[in-house]
C-alpha cells in the first residue's frame, strides 16, 4: 500500500513486451515510482504482461514493486479484479462512468483481493457526485484528461476537484493527463498524491532514467 506522506510518479507502459522490459531496467530503483500496465498492454499480453511487469520491477527494486493494472472496468469489475490480482497487480482501475453497482463490486473485490481500488474519473464532469453515491469508497480517485482530449486546447486538467475530494474523503488522488514537468509539478502543488505520465516515456525510452529522475526531483 502507498504511504500518504509521499508523492508518487506513475508511469504507464504500452510498448511491446521486450521494449517494456528494457524500459523497466533503465528506471532508477525508487519506491516512489509506480508502474502501470497500460490498457493496450493488457489487451495485448493479458495476465502474462501484468505478471512480467511485476517481476521485472520487483527485481529492479530488490523488493515487491507496485503495479497498476489499468483495466478501465465498466462492468463485471469483480471478475476483472480477480484476474489482475492473481497476475500480481497492486492496484486496478474502474471507470467512474460505470454504473454505481459495478463500481461497488469493483471496490469490494479489490478490498477482498488485498489490492488498491482506483476509480478513474475521465469524462466525469462532477467526480464528487459519483463518490457521494458510493457506500464503499475507492482507495484512490483518478482525475483524468484523456489522451485523445489532450490536444484540445479548450480542455484542461480539472485540478480544482482535488481539494474538494480530499477535504471530504480520506482517499488519495491521482492526476493523469499532464506530460511536462510543469504539469506534473502542478498536480502535486494542487495536493495530488500521484502524477501519472506516459507520453514522455513512450516517445523517449532511451532517456527513461533521466526523465524519471527529473520528475521525482520536481515532485518532492
Amino acid at each position: 500500500m502507498l504511504d500518504k506522506k509521499q508523492h508518487y510518479l506513475q508511469i504507464a507502459l504500452n510498448r511491446s513486451m521486450g521494449e517494456v522490459e528494457r524500459m523497466v531496467y533503465l528506471l532508477p530503483a525508487s519506491e516512489r515510482i509506480l508502474l502501470e500496465a497500460g490498457t493496450p498492454f493488457i489487451k495485448h499480453y493479458g495476465q502474462r504482461g501484468i505478471s512480467a511487469l511485476r517481476n521485472w520491477w520487483s527485481l529492479k527494486l530488490g523488493k515487491l514493486g507496485y503495479i497498476v493494472a489499468d483495466l478501465k472496468c465498466m462492468d463485471r469489475g469483480a471478475t476483472e479484479v480477480k484476474l489482475a490480482a492473481v497476475a500480481g497487480a497492486s492496484a486496478a482501475t474502474c471507470l467512474g462512468l460505470a454504473p454505481v453497482e459495478a463500481i461497488e463490486q469493483f471496490v469490494l473485490e479489490c478490498h477482498s483481493a488485498g489490492i488498491d481500488s482506483m476509480v478513474d474519473m475521465m469524462n466525469v464532469e462532477f467526480p464528487f457526485e459519483v463518490l457521494g453515491k458510493l457506500r464503499n469508497l475507492p482507495n484512490i480517485v483518478v482525475i483524468h484528461l484523456g489522451v485523445d482530449e489532450a490536444d484540445n486546447k479548450e480542455k484542461e486538467i480539472p485540478f480544482h476537484h482535488i481539494q474538494r475530494i480530499k477535504e471530504t474523503y480520506d482517499i488519495a488522488v491521482s492526476v493523469a493527463g499532464g506530460e511536462t514537468f510543469k504539469e506534473a509539478g502542478q498536480a502535486i502543488f494542487n495536493d495530488a498524491d500521484i502524477a501519472v505520465v506516459w507520453r514522455a516515456f513512450y516517445d523517449n525510452p532511451a532517456k527513461m532514467a533521466e526523465l524519471a529522475k527529473d520528475f521525482l526531483r520536481e515532485m518532492k
